[in-house]
């Protein structure tokens, strides 16, 4: 009994030194991994910004091509095995569909071919683009195989401009391979949702990027040096605090002109959601530095001589950087979600542009939802990100405080 307690107390004694020479990030490290619910949505982050560069490569049909005549196909279902006469054989598949218009209702709608089986693979040719922006392929992770098209004679004596035109030829021909259905003009909402992911993620991230820049600076500059310098700062964040964000995020996207091109109203934007999100970061910084400029590491760096500059962001600001990337993965969310109201309502991103606000514009008649719900499948990723950030953010926060104990 004596030597399991004496075990015990050696084990604790262990454990309480690797904490008190453990760095600051070991620290919320250890915390960090104490929250489970965050580490999913570490996870789950990490997937969509692992699709962010490859898009295109993940997409199945050509997001931006116009087919009115496959528009609102139900979500076709990938079938793995087909029968035959030998029994079920492994061919990943989807059926046929042909368009037909309701004798009652006058709506389009599409039957089910069950005798005409498409393959489908993996590694296939279909529209062109650019992988990672710079390499141009065809190359898709899935899509039909278009056996026929490949096995015709004819390809061999094509030059390549010759056969991408007969390639685009054939990929009219047959719907696309629609795994979550398509819009209204027949465009594939699957590649369209990857592609609004890229945008909206990134808006989050350069936009937050930007308001911590302005936040940090200021609230700096504030804490730092008081007086009329902290009442004039503080005055401002006051009055833009004051005004509600939705009316005056509608108010400045209002007046960006509407001939500007898809990169133009992306920064504008951005700049927007940024400009009106640094004043929170500011505040806490500001506090911050208020209680850090009397410690003895700030005055022994002032003696040695060392700029203004370099004492408020070499020695004061890494001392709480665990706070401040918790409060990064908790303002993301709203970033995103701004971005989303404002493309939904019109005054952000525009056609041709994607973005899960313009994806979500289409599901604004409920007459449109009822008849076709799987235009709602873009609020899902919406939800899933969302929350991902919040937990992330909650165990930042947690782990925030390194003194906490971990197990």
């Amino acid at each position: 009994m004596t030597q399991q307690v004496t075990e015990e107390n050696t084990s604790q004694s262990g454990d309480n030194e690797e904490i008190l020479v453990a760095t600051q990030y070991q620290l919320m490290w250890w915390g960090f991994k104490k929250h489970k619910p965050a580490m999913i949505s570490g996870v789950v982050l990490l997937i969509f910004y692992i699709l962010f560069p490859i898009a295109e490569f993940m997409g199945i049909g050509d997001p931006a091509q116009v087919r009115t005549q496959f528009h609102y196909i139900r979500p076709q279902a990938l079938h793995f095995f087909e029968s035959t006469i030998d029994g079920n054989k492994f061919n990943p598949h989807v059926k046929g569909v042909r368009g037909f218009r309701d004798p009652l209702t006058h709506k389009k709608d599409y039957e089910v071919l069950d005798d005409e089986i498409l393959p489908v693979g993996l590694f296939q040719t279909s529209w062109d683009y650019k992988f990672l922006g710079i390499i141009e392929t065809r190359k898709h992770l899935i899509g039909f195989k278009h056996d026929e098209f490949w096995s015709n004679p004819k390809r061999d004596e094509q030059t390549p401009e010759q056969l991408a035109k007969s390639l685009d030829r054939e990929l009219k021909k047959r719907p696309s391979l629609y795994l979550i259905g398509s819009d209204k003009v027949g465009r594939d909402q699957w590649s369209r949702l990857l592609l609004s992911n890229r945008i909206s993620l990134s808006i989050g991230l350069i936009g937050v990027a930007l308001s911590f820049l302005f936040g940090i600076t200021l609230g700096g500059i504030s804490g730092y040096y008081g007086g009329i310098v902290d009442t004039i700062i503080q005055r401002v964040i006051e009055v833009i605090q004051s005004v509600p964000t939705l009316p005056l995020w509608i108010g400045l996207s209002a007046a960006v002109p509407r001939d500007w091109g898809v990169l133009q109203v992306y920064l504008a934007i951005t700049i927007i959601l940024s400009v009106l999100g640094w004043t929170g970061t500011a505040r806490v910084v500001r506090g911050k530095f208020l209680s850090l400029r009397e410690e003895d590491f700030v005055m022994a760096a002032q003696i040695a001589g060392a700029n203004e500059g370099r004492i408020m962001f070499r020695h004061m600001l890494p001392s709480f950087y665990s706070h401040l990337i918790a409060q990064v993965s908790l303002s993301i969310p709203g970033m995103i979600i701004g971005e989303i109201s404002l493309s939904f309502l019109g005054l952000g991103l525009r056609a041709p542009a994607v973005s899960y606000g313009i994806m979500l514009q289409q599901a604004q008649n409920p007459q449109v939802v009822a008849l076709y719900p799987w235009l709602m499948f873009v609020a899902i990723p919406v939800i899933f990100i969302v929350l991902a950030f919040n937990f992330l953010g909650d165990g930042l926060r947690d782990a925030a405080d390194p003194y906490g104990g971990r197990t």
